[in-house]
């Protein structure tokens, strides 16, 4: 785009505004990122990287820099139901590491599992590596210390207001993406409004640091361990095993220090190095876009953390938002694209607020048994701690088995999905059912020479051919006609046309399968226009 000082600025520098600012610039995309603090966040926040997002980051090539920040591969991942650290657990929930979810990976071969293990990592050693790659990223400016105090857009363009040390200055750019959060000034400006369910509770989170806490616990090495108290406390286990975070409803006035101590029950190094009070919240923007200006990650959905589906979703945003942005910068890409993204991901972010409060309602259920006397050695005691604990081993497991949710989300219905008779535009909270109709991301297979079919398609449109024969000379005509970029993959591999149901499949440049079928149809330059954003309706339909 001439006469722009950027193709699209970014606010905001959390894990959503790095993922498409890497995105972008990656796809060569002019990309200012803007954060108004000076730095990346100093405490943890989110701390699980579900295996969708360990997908995308090993698409954009640094996955295992990510792994090296977390929990080790062999870490045990299982999650306690406790009334003290020092006490038996009145329930475990166990779950793969990292190494023996790979192991299963390894072995799968009915596209059943995702291409990666999902990561522990906090997001306050996340956040800088995202940093690094993002600074490292050709077409990328980051610029910490520098807030966004307005814009206003034309029909051309967003004039982008930027505050930093050296004074005020204006920079000109085609679009501007709001990653700035759940107080976004982005969306605010726009006026968008939430919907939902705000101020649901209060909680308290407490971070301490100690060097001997993880290694003592004598019940297990884990994760989390939700405590049957009355503030609906939990220690959450840091990536690093030396930081940890006590989250529950304390009063203002409580001894943190003694919260924390109390519910460890054995004597250790505690150090308090950070408090905040955070509110939940399950709301969802009416809008993802106005004009030139899109939101995204928390600026779009607010979701409570249980169940890990907020940050997540907000990296999901990025990647559907990028290439779209990618491709109307260039030229080749229509109305369609940018278009899409509301109606895709608000779907996914709807879904997401309802899986979340899903999950939440699972953890009050089973901490609605808890009552006084649940830590006192009798026999009224035990009975209780049995209950509780029975109630947990079903109702916890809503929080930490939402792979439906994770992996098996569809864009079917967008107008950047083609139509297929009886597609499926809904999906499963716990189960997830691998198959390739539109709108789906392509399913994990392996190759028998050992490599993923996710690894071999690029970060361009691709037709994938099941038959290992040539007869798509006139989509790849087509695609040229268009300026679209087109990869070719070919393969007569039983296994691929077993797990994907089809001869050909023509994916986006996100993964996600646009069309599939058993020969080209008739229309093909309708199908192209279509794929790229040309047309409006979905294709065949």
């Amino acid at each position: 785009m001439t006469g722009m000082d950027y193709d699209v600025v970014v606010v905001g520098a959390g894990p959503t505004g790095f993922t498409l600012a890497i995105d972008l610039g990656q796809r060569g995309v002019r990309t200012l990122l803007v954060e108004r603090d000076p730095t990346t966040k100093q405490f943890p926040k989110m701390d699980r990287s579900n295996s969708r997002t360990m997908e995308l980051f090993r698409r954009l090539g640094f996955v295992e820099r990510v792994r090296e920040l977390g929990y080790p591969a062999d870490n045990p991942m299982d999650v306690f139901v406790v009334t003290r650290l020092a006490d038996p657990p009145l329930t475990t929930l166990r779950y793969p590491s990292v190494a023996e979810h790979r192991a299963r990976i390894a072995e799968t071969t009915d596209a059943s599992e995702p291409l990666e293990p999902y990561q522990l990592v906090s997001q306050n050693d996340l956040e800088p590596l995202l940093r690094e790659v993002a600074e490292a990223t050709p077409n990328v400016t980051v610029r910490f210390g520098c807030e966004l105090v307005g814009f206003t857009q034309d029909a051309e363009g967003v004039d982008v207001v930027l505050h930093a040390e050296h004074g005020y200055e204006v920079v000109r750019a085609g679009y501007l993406a709001g990653c700035d959060g759940g107080a976004s000034p982005v969306r605010k400006a726009l006026g968008i409004k939430l919907e939902g369910r705000g101020n649901l509770v209060e909680q308290r989170q407490v971070t301490f640091r100690s060097e001997k806490l993880y290694d003592a616990i004598p019940m297990g090495k884990g994760r989390h361990y939700y405590v049957a108290d009355e503030q609906a406390a939990v220690f959450i286990v840091q990536g690093s095993r030396t930081q940890v975070t006590l989250n529950g409803s304390f009063p203002e006035d409580a001894d943190l220090e003694q919260e924390i101590r109390s519910r460890i029950g054995f004597d250790t190094d505690v150090e308090i190095i950070n408090e905040t009070t955070w509110r939940l919240h399950l709301l969802l923007a009416e809008r993802y876009r106005d004009g030139r200006v899109f939101i995204a990650g928390d600026a779009a959905h607010l979701v409570i953390p249980t169940g890990g589906l907020g940050m997540n979703s907000g990296v999901g945003d990025a990647v559907d938002l990028a290439w779209k942005l990618a491709g109307t910068v260039q030229g080749w890409g229509g109305p369609g694209l940018l278009d899409s993204y509301e109606p895709e991901r608000r779907k996914v972010g709807a879904r997401n607020v309802r899986a979340s409060g899903w999950a939440a309602e699972g953890l009050g259920l089973w901490r609605a048994v808890v009552r006084a006397g649940i830590d006192e050695d009798t026999p009224e005691g035990e009975l209780l701690r049995g209950e509780v604990g029975g109630a947990a081993q079903v109702l916890q497991r809503r929080v930490h088995e939402m792979i439906g949710v994770e992996l098996g989300y569809s864009y079917a219905g967008s107008c950047l999905v083609a139509y297929e008779p009886d597609n499926v535009t809904d999906w499963d909270t716990t189960t997830y059912t691998p198959h390739a109709r539109p709108g789906v991301r392509l399913p994990h297979v392996w190759l028998k020479d050992g490599r993923a079919v996710q690894d071999i398609v690029g970060q361009d449109y691709t037709i994938v051919d099941l038959t290992g024969r040539a007869g798509h000379e006139a989509l790849v005509e087509e695609f040229a006609r268009a300026g679209a970029p087109l990869e070719v993959f070919s393969s007569d591999e039983p296994a691929l046309r077993a797990a994907y149901e089809c001869s050909l499949l023509l994916l986006r440049p996100d993964l996600h399968v646009f069309w599939r079928g058993e020969a080209l149809p008739d229309d093909v330059a309708g199908l192209v226009d279509a794929a790229t954003g040309r047309a409006s309706v979905a294709f065949g339909a």
